[in-house]
């Protein structure tokens, strides 16, 4: 996914610097996110950029909400949106981008493994016509050979589900024009991967190769089944393939069980045939099971959606960040 060179008489005009938004979902971070303001401030202000830094807390039951409100107690550029309870990084991601005023909006995790020095070159590459300018990764330190292997096939194997482009190895990490993310805002999904939605927008990207760190302090809040599950619904919510694949399987196994049954018949009689005839079966009957359970993933997806609650409640708000400059009146009442 790359833009497509300008072919005209001459350039198009950069972009002037953005008023620039930047949002950052936090779960139980307590022991980075200090860390982390400093350093993405100290990023923001070499590069010469008006900002505000939108703190989202998704439920933590540590101290993160103490020290983000310290931090925008400090910071009028932070601000500081508390989630009524845990919904979920994909939620907290789009309460923030609801919430951001800037001209440009980017999503990194408060974590330190997507650095804040590559924000710059993304700002760049916006200015010169990037409408989504994203983080590709070129090596991911701290992480098992487990889990990168197992990241590089989802990836693969997303890229090949989702009936639109989407990049391989990249995440969350990335800059959206204005435009990008008022798309995004006014899709009305409850359940939501912000992968495949910035993808399925269209638009023009580029991609920004870094090198992404092991966590600055702290634990990942994502188990095994968390990624699994997080997966799942990146596959579902996206794709209509695994519902497809269901039939294709179960045909295949048919046509198994047939040839299996025409061999069995035609063969010596013994044990060997029978077994496998029986194993056979065993699959083909197993097989429609699997099929109504992926279909009824979908119709609990698709009932959820008819439910109509939102996708995360707003319990109160903290701080002022770009309006601050504009006198704007504090946002501090309950959603």
């Amino acid at each position: 996914m790359t833009i497509t060179p300008f072919r005209g008489d001459s350039p198009p005009p950069r972009r002037p610097v953005p008023r620039l938004s930047v949002v950052i979902p936090c779960h139980n971070e307590a022991a980075v996110v200090a860390t982390t303001h400093r350093r993405l401030v100290a990023v923001l202000e070499g590069a010469g950029l008006e900002f505000e830094v939108v703190y989202v807390d998704d439920g933590s039951r540590d101290e993160t909400l103490e020290c983000l409100e310290r931090i925008a107690a400090a910071d009028p550029r932070a601000r500081v949106i508390e989630l009524s309870r845990n919904f979920g990084q994909q939620a907290a991601m789009s309460a923030g981008l609801a919430e951001t005023t800037g001209d440009a909006v980017v999503l990194i995790d408060a974590d330190l493994q997507d650095p804040p020095e590559v924000i710059p070159e993304m700002v760049a590459m916006w200015r010169d016509g990037a409408d989504v300018a994203y983080g590709r990764r070129r090596s991911r330190d701290g992480e098992t050979r487990f889990k990168l292997l197992t990241a590089a096939l989802f990836h693969r194997l997303l890229s090949r589900a989702v009936p639109h482009p989407i990049p391989v190895d990249t995440g969350d990490f990335k800059l959206l024009d204005r435009a990008v993310v008022d798309t995004i805002v006014a899709l009305p999904e409850r359940r939501r991967y912000l992968r495949t939605m910035v993808a399925w927008t269209g638009f023009r990207h580029e991609a920004v190769w870094y090198d992404r760190h092991a966590r600055a302090a702290g634990t990942t809040n994502y188990s095994p089944l968390k990624l699994a599950r997080l997966a799942g619904d990146a596959l579902v919510l996206s794709s209509d393939l695994p519902m497809r694949m269901t039939w294709v399987l179960v045909g295949g196994l048919v046509t198994v069980a047939t040839v299996a049954a025409v061999t069995a018949a035609t063969a010596p009689p013994g044990p060997p045939g029978v077994a496998a005839l029986l194993a056979v079966a065993a699959g083909v009957a197993a097989a429609p099971t699997a099929a109504v359970a992926l279909v009824g993933e979908y119709v609990v997806r698709t009932y959820r959606e008819a439910q109509h609650r939102p996708a995360w409640i707003v319990r109160r708000r903290i701080g002022l960040g770009l309006g601050a400059a504009r006198g704007g009146p504090p946002r501090s009442a309950a959603a």
